[in-house]
């Protein structure tokens, strides 16, 4: 079998769970890794069994024999290393979101659509199963015209104390679910109004609420909380309600199908998104989103699932949204891009 030779630039926890949905697909081949950390570096090449490794991104790029990269580091870190590897002419994967402001949205997706290669942003709830079938659903007109959306994605405090000093709920989550009412309206955000809650005094809110105004007249409610009760076990807390005008759907992954009890209480570990299938080696959304991206690049067709323009409308109406929370006004997104 053809295979992709793949490297990855960031080796956070999400880095690492890239390298190991990687290792669950028989048309990639991991060949190289990036990141400042030079233990780091060393500790997951030898876990991969990877020798190309760098510290110095366009080093890596430089490479002719690596032929797509995942830019996996934080999201505020994305456009430097996101344009090189276009401009390196390779074929990339970016985390969502995009990038950080609106101008570096603009010009990594223009930078995309000037390239002939793959260009692909993680928005991974539309691999879940559950999202594909509520989006068929609606395309087959079983709930008539969408006219209100309600999306939970809530995680516990614990994990929002680790994510809030670099990113607010509004965005890190809330991207997701903005992403995922745009795909299922295949209509536009006129406005959005958002207010939220600092509780442990984070440089970000823990709790953020969004109301979104789309062009077909529906209306969208987003909530993020990032302080849920640690106890619970699992996480995330994830819910949606979409209510047509003939019917509704009703989402949820709130609820664990599966659970451990042990001596150290109840955890349910992820069966959806990047559950581990074997030791190192995960599958589930985050593989099959990488699949397709893989399958796009060697079979040469353009990557469609989710486009650049379609992924900045979803960071520009939850970076309009964080204003509105600024500010305690309504935001035109059309005025805020």
């Amino acid at each position: 079998m053809q295979k992709v030779k793949y490297g990855i630039i960031g080796l956070g926890w999400f880095g690492q769970y890239h390298a190991e949905a990687l290792a669950s697909l028989p048309n990639a081949e991991l060949v190289a890794l990036c990141t400042r950390s030079e233990s780091r570096l060393r500790d997951l090449g030898q876990q991969f069994g990877v020798t190309r490794l760098y510290t110095d991104y366009h080093a890596m790029l430089a490479d002719p024999g690596l032929e797509a990269v995942s830019i996996t580091t934080m999201w505020d870190q994305h456009t430097a290393p996101t344009l090189a590897a276009i401009h390196a002419g390779k074929h990339v994967f970016v985390e969502k979101p995009l990038a950080s402001t609106v101008a570096d949205c603009r010009t990594i997706v223009a930078a995309a659509q000037a390239s002939d290669k793959c260009f692909m942003v993680g928005h991974i709830v539309r691999f879940n199963p559950r999202y594909m079938a509520a989006q068929r659903a609606v395309a087959a007109g079983q709930i008539g015209r969408i006219v209100s959306l309600y999306a939970r994605r809530n995680v516990p405090t614990s994990v929002g104390a680790a994510v809030l000093p670099k990113i607010s709920p509004i965005i890190g989550d809330g991207v997701h679910d903005t992403d995922i009412m745009l795909w299922l309206t295949n209509a536009t955000i006129e406005t959005a109004y958002a207010q939220t809650l600092h509780v442990h005094g984070h440089r970000y809110p823990d709790v953020g609420w969004t109301m979104y105004r789309f062009d077909s007249g529906a209306i969208g409610v987003c909530e993020n909380i990032w302080c849920m009760p640690d106890q619970r076990g699992y996480f995330p807390d994830e819910r949606m309600e979409i209510l047509g005008t003939t019917g509704g759907l009703y989402l949820q992954e709130n609820y664990p199908s599966f659970s451990v009890v042990g001596r150290d209480g109840v955890s349910s570990p992820d069966t959806t998104y990047w559950p581990e299938i074997r030791p190192g080696v995960r599958g589930g959304a985050l593989a099959e989103e990488l699949n397709y991206l893989l399958t796009c690049i060697l079979n040469n067709t353009p990557v469609t699932r989710i486009t650049p323009a379609e992924s900045m409308a979803a960071v520009v109406a939850c970076l309009a949204a964080e204003q509105s929370a600024r500010t305690g006004q309504v935001v035109r997104v059309a005025d805020f891009e």
